[in-house]
């Protein structure tokens, strides 16, 4: 598998978000950071997380993913689309509840639009367990079948911290 990188771009007033080879907990803090500053500028009609390229996408990835749905539907009225046209990722979009929240097209992003790349910050020990505990909390709140995949993972986290 490729390592992974988080591509962005603005068009036409829809942020897209392109993961790109295998998306991992290395790249959590640029993900982290660029979903807060979209997400507190709040001056979109849209936001599309292209998957068309990522070969892989791990819990704490798809626990930032789900935040993106929640916050935009909660403060702006907006369901996020997710293009995944890899069946295998699909799926796990789907086992997740991810149909719930976001639109999920299964053929690939096609766009005009120009990306750059997003760069991670490197994240001490502690920040790096707190993205990944709140990733989690998030897919837990998804549904109960989250909440028990995920559960002692978190509790774990938590009582590591302590």
């Amino acid at each position: 598998m490729n390592s992974g990188s988080i591509q962005v771009a603005f068009c036409r007033g829809v942020h897209v978000i392109r993961l790109r080879g295998d998306v991992r907990l290395n790249l959590s803090s640029a993900f982290e950071n660029y979903l807060d500053e979209i997400l507190s500028a709040g001056k979109f009609d849209n936001v599309v997380i292209d998957l068309s390229y990522a070969e892989g996408v791990d819990s704490t990835t798809l626990g930032q993913m789900a935040k993106i749905s929640i916050v935009c539907r909660e403060k702006f009225g907006i369901t996020p689309t997710i293009a995944s046209p890899n069946p295998g990722i699909t799926r796990i979009l789907m086992s997740m509840g991810f149909d719930q929240v976001f639109h999920i097209m299964d053929e690939p992003f096609e766009d005009e639009a120009e990306f750059c790349e997003w760069v991670a910050e490197s994240l001490d020990e502690d920040t790096a367990r707190e993205q990944v505990i709140s990733a989690h909390r998030v897919l837990m709140n998804l549904n109960d079948k989250n909440k028990d995949a995920f559960r002692e993972l978190v509790d774990s986290l938590e009582s590591d911290g302590n």
